[in-house]
């Protein structure tokens, strides 16, 4: 690479005209991904489940004996079923993967601030081209490959490229301008010896420290990220805590399937030897093929009992949960989360944009006495790294309202900056609270929390009581605070400064935030603030929001100062609230006994929120946390559900497992809803396909047990399985969330997802389904002639099995709840459409199934009669069984 020039140019930035000219001659910034799977890998891919491996082996025997008896009737049935269930798993497979990455794509449109035609302005990081300028700060991932013009204190983690997690970065040396020989020699020789060279910033570095002007060289795949193609492509094999626990459920179903399946086989084998005049011959032919149904029969039983719609069910509800996620502004960044939500007990999260609205705006301001305003001036200008783009601010918000603040005043920062450059910069941290420029008029200035800038300042004790005094008025008030500060002097210090100003600045509570805490308490989720802000600001905002129920928020505050007749205001804020330091003192089992009890954690440091953290997981609490910094990245990573902010830094994102689009603490509330609500639509899937299990396994061994031919054919077996996996699955996965779940208590991770209620329910509806079908079953075997059931009769059987499991459709659906299936109906659009579906597809087999569904057409006033009894009994019981619930709870 050549090694940059600057030049007039290039700090103006591009015109709009040789942005068009860039992207033409150079592309989008923008990697291009991986190839994906081809449709036909995706769709073969299917027939790698175990289960669809045995039934083609049985479809190859069974086109066998179709060729020797020219009956290929149940062959084409087999493959047929077989075709529509690995077709409908590779659509949902698909369609679940484009979600994903459209999902995936959003990340190219994160904010990149550059500096075109003079102005800096926020542009998606897709719209980078060559030649831009590019300003870049603390807590950025860099967009893209460029060389530096400007720069202070640089440091930037490499490691995604060379390893190197802080490489300090700088302009190149001008051999010519440098007076220190040994110092140039040094530094060339660290620039030969790195991977790059040191004014080289690449994309997908973060800056860790600093800030720094870079003009862009190379966008997208020309990057040197972009040359590594491994590097472009996200993949993970992740199982969630959901995911295992189906799992073994799926075990567990699947051992006692196969038991049963091999039970009916031996005994309806047995049955026909002893029954059946064939055996006694000599027609191994005959003989072969009657085993070859009782097999077949066997097979269809393990399909029926394994739940393979489980996944399935899971992908797309996890599916449609991060799309409808992502419209209440929740971008799912990995798959447990938006499960892990559900499970949540505590939420630690920020004040700052998440319960404020992060508007801010200066209230007023105290300038000290003698002090020169210009110098006022001169310190916000220089000892910011915000900016204005018309009355948009780019930056820092808070530093943004000082900018807004002097242009109120018919100030422009932009003069103030150029007419003292900076030479030195010390970035804010939530460590120091405070933010240091050295400037080339040989003037340091600082600002930062009162109480830390104060110390630094010479200033008599009277003189500080009363800046003090003011500064609690304004914290009592809710208000950040700060304090501004100078000195005459070249090197940084921080003692003997001059006390310049006090700013009080204004970030109101967002609208939203007092009755999403609410909801969130109601289904017993703590809610604690953790924040870098002062004491009395963070109880402010608490009592506001309603964490801080005490009606003397403000006495409580001071309890300290004020020495309150009040012991248990003392003790009840002792409790509540805590700064960051003293919990930094305290022992771990001093602090371990206290964090249940910690509402607020003011002054808090990014160490403390990771302790807070931990300490809250070893009392078994679920926790989610928000940041926004890269400070925060330890305890966004320790957190089960670490929850970054939309205006947060790119570290702090790639940490996080939800990223909150809009900043709001309303939107981690629907969060829950959403896992709470996912969590609950999985098990009503559950308890729908489980019954089914139940009730029609009981069928074949009880018909094997009265001596009856197969009660439910291979096909028609094959049928209710795609009713029970696909179609359920489509149904009770995309209904919508339900605000009843925020009334319950938060589950446990540990807890079985077959309740034990769940699990009683689906014995009960099971054993009563069977109960039903078999009394019926028996029936027309005595009613029949000569003890015979005949197709007409078996397709009624058949019909009215899969209206019972239709009208459970609606059973399952208010699972967990006590009104009724027709409440909201409409809404519930997936579910009415499955329900159209099913009736549909069984009024075709039966009508025109013939010998491949082994049935007859039904008349219009049976189809009436099966359909009216079975939705009088099913769907007509659990209405009555829903309105006793509702009476017991009145």
């Amino acid at each position: 690479m050549n090694k940059p020039t600057s030049s007039g140019t290039i700090s103006w930035g591009l015109t709009d005209a040789q942005v068009a000219e860039s992207r033409q001659k150079h592309g989008d910034n923008v990697l291009t991904p991986p190839r994906p799977v081809s449709l036909w890998k995706l769709y073969m891919e299917k027939y790698r489940d175990p289960i669809i491996q045995i039934l083609l082996v049985a479809a190859l025997v069974s086109l066998v004996l179709a060729f020797v008896e020219n009956d290929f009737i149940e062959t084409i049935g087999i493959i047929l079923a077989v075709f529509i269930a690995t077709t409908v798993g590779f659509y949902f497979e698909r369609d679940a993967a484009k979600k994903f990455r459209v999902l995936t794509a959003i990340n190219e449109d994160q904010p990149v601030k550059v500096r075109r035609e003079g102005r800096v302005m926020e542009i998606a990081r897709r719209d980078v081209v060559v030649g831009d300028i590019i300003l870049i700060e603390v807590g950025d991932e860099i967009p893209a490959d460029g060389e530096l013009i400007e720069a202070v204190n640089l440091q930037v983690d490499e490691s995604s490229l060379t390893g190197e997690q802080l490489t300090t970065k700088m302009l190149p040396i001008d051999e010519a301008q440098t007076a220190d020989t040994e110092k140039s020699s040094t530094s060339d020789i660290e620039e030969k010896e790195a991977a790059y060279p040191a004014y080289v910033v690449l994309r997908s570095s973060m800056v860790m420290n600093g800030h720094a002007e870079a003009v862009v060289t190379h966008v997208g795949d020309h990057t040197e990220i972009g040359k590594v193609a491994t590097s472009a492509a996200e993949k993970t094999d992740t199982k969630t805590p959901l995911n295992i626990q189906l799992d073994k459920l799926a075990k567990l179903i699947s051992k006692v399937g196969t038991a049963v399946a091999i039970a009916a086989f031996i005994v309806f084998l047995i049955h026909d030897i002893l029954t059946n005049s064939l055996w006694q011959g000599k027609d191994y032919f005959g003989m072969a093929q009657v085993v070859l149904n009782y097999f077949m029969m066997a097979v269809t039983l393990i399909v029926m009992a394994v739940p393979e719609g489980l996944p399935m069910a899971v992908t797309l509800a996890l599916a449609l949960n991060m799309r409808r996620m992502l419209k209440s502004n929740n971008l799912v960044r990995k798959l447990h989360a938006s499960e892990t939500m559900g499970a949540v007990t505590v939420i630690c999260t920020d004040k700052t944009g998440t319960l404020t609205q992060n508007r801010m705006t200066v209230k007023e301001c105290v300038v000290g006495k003698n002090i020169d305003i210009r110098s006022v001036y001169q310190g916000i200008a220089t000892n910011t790294t915000a900016f204005l783009d018309k009355d948009k601010g780019v930056g820092n918000p808070t530093e943004v309202a000082l900018l807004q603040w002097m242009n109120g005043r018919g100030e422009d920062y932009l003069l103030e900056r150029d007419s003292a450059k900076i030479v030195e910069q010390l970035p804010f941290s939530t460590e120091n609270k405070y933010m240091m420029t050295q400037t080339s008029n040989h003037r340091l200035y600082v600002k930062g929390a009162p109480e830390i800038v104060l110390d630094m300042c010479f200033i008599d004790d009277e003189k500080r009581n009363r800046i003090m005094s003011k500064v609690a008025a304004f914290q009592q008030a809710g208000m950040r605070v700060l304090l501004l500060a100078m000195a005459d002097t070249d090197e940084f210090r921080t003692s003997d400064l001059t006390f310049q100003a006090v700013f009080a600045i204004e970030d109101p509570v967002r609208e939203d935030v007092p009755k999403a805490v609410s909801t969130c308490r109601k289904a017993g989720i703590e809610v604690k603030i953790v924040t870098g802000d002062n004491s009395a600001t963070a109880i402010e905002i608490a009592r506001q929001i309603g964490i801080w129920d005490e009606d003397n928020a403000d006495e409580v505050s001071r309890h300290k100062e004020l020495d309150t007749e009040s012991d248990e205001w003392v003790a009840k804020s002792e409790r509540w609230h805590i700064t960051g330091s003293d919990f930094a003192a305290l022992t771990d089992e001093d602090a371990y006994e206290r964090v249940e009890d910690i509402r607020v954690m003011s002054r808090a440091r990014p160490s403390d929120k990771q302790r807070l953290v931990q300490l809250l997981q070893k009392h078994g609490e679920v926790v989610a946390v928000t940041g926004d910094g890269t400070n925060d990245a330890p305890a966004l990573n320790y957190a089960h559900v670490g929850l970054s902010l939309g205006s947060g830094t790119s570290v702090a994102k790639q940490a996080s497992d939800i990223t909150l689009l809009d900043d709001s603490f309303h939107s981690i509330s629907s969060a829950v809803m959403w896992g709470r609500s996912l969590y609950k639509n999985i098990q009503r899937f559950l308890f729908f396909q489980l019954v089914v299990n139940l009730s029609a396994l009981l069928l074949v061994l009880g018909g094997a047990f009265i001596g009856t031919e197969m009660p439910l054919t291979v096909t028609q077996i094959l049928w209710v399985n795609l009713i029970m996996d696909t179609f359920a699955a489509m149904a009770l996965a995309s209904l919508p969330p339900s605000r009843e779940v925020m009334r319950d208590r938060p589950r446990s991770q540990s807890d079985f997802i077959i309740s034990p209620p769940m699990g009683w329910g689906i014995i009960i509806c099971g054993l009563l389904f069977f109960a039903v079908m078999f009394v019926f079953l028996i029936w027309c075997e005595r009613h029949g002639a000569g003890s015979v059931v005949d197709v007409h009769e078996l397709t009624i059987f058949f019909t009215t099995f899969v209206m019972i499991q239709f009208w459970n459709l609606f059973n399952a659906k208010c699972f967990g709840s006590r009104h009724s299936a027709l409440r909201y109906l409409w809404r519930d659009r997936g579910l009415l459409l499955v329900l159209v579906l099913v009736f549909l597809g069984q009024w075709l087999i039966v009508t025109f199934g013939g010998r491949m569904f082994r049935t007859q057409p039904l008349s219009l006033s049976e189809w009436t009669w099966v359909t009216g009894i079975t939705g009088v009994i099913v769907f007509g019981g659990g209405e009555i069984w829903r309105a006793f619930k509702r009476i017991g709870n009145c």
